[in-house]
C-alpha cells in the first residue's frame, strides 16, 4: 500500500493535470461564466436563464482578455493580463491535486507538498500557454518577416 499511494497520486495527478492544462487558459472565464450565472438564477432568471447568461459572460470575459492582449502596447500591462489570467488555473490546479493527494496519501505533509508542486505546474503551464496565445506586435512582426 505504501507503493501504491505515491504511483496512484503520480497517475491521477498527471490525469488532471493534463485536463487542467487544456482547459487552463479557460479558467477565469469559467468562473465569470459560473458566477454570474449562479446570481441570474438566484435573482430568478430560472436555469435556461442562468445558463444563458453565464455563457455569455465567460465569452464576453475571454473576449475581453483576448483583445486586452491584442492591442495593449505595454509589455508590463500585458503580463498583468496575463497573471491575472493565470492565476486562477494556478488555484484550480492546487485544489485538484490536493484532492487526488487526500484520496491516496494518508501524510498531511505529503498532500501539502504535492498540492503546491500541481499547483505550480498547472500555473506556469497556464501562464506560458496563455502568453503564447498573444498576437505579434508590430515590432515583433516587423522582426518575424526579416
Amino acid at each position: 500500500m505504501i507503493i501504491f499511494g505515491p504511483l496512484l497520486v503520480i497517475a491521477g495527478i498527471g490525469f488532471f493535470c493534463w485536463l487542467l492544462f487544456t482547459l487552463a487558459v479557460f479558467a477565469l472565464p469559467f468562473y465569470a461564466g459560473l458566477t454570474v450565472g449562479a446570481w441570474a438564477f438566484h435573482t430568478g432568471a430560472g436555469w435556461l436563464g442562468g445558463t444563458v447568461v453565464g455563457v455569455i459572460a465567460a465569452g464576453v470575459t475571454f473576449a475581453i482578455g483576448q483583445l486586452a492582449l491584442a492591442f495593449v502596447p505595454w509589455t508590463w500591462l500585458r503580463l498583468a493580463i496575463v497573471l491575472v489570467y493565470a492565476a486562477p488555473a494556478t488555484v484550480a490546479g492546487y485544489y485538484a491535486t490536493h484532492a487526488i493527494a487526500q484520496m491516496a496519501m494518508p501524510s498531511p505533509i505529503w498532500q501539502m507538498i504535492f498540492s503546491f508542486v500541481g499547483a505550480a505546474a498547472v500555473g506556469i503551464t497556464a501562464l506560458i500557454r496563455i502568453a503564447g496565445a498573444t498576437p505579434l506586435g508590430r515590432e515583433e512582426t516587423r522582426l518575424a518577416r526579416a
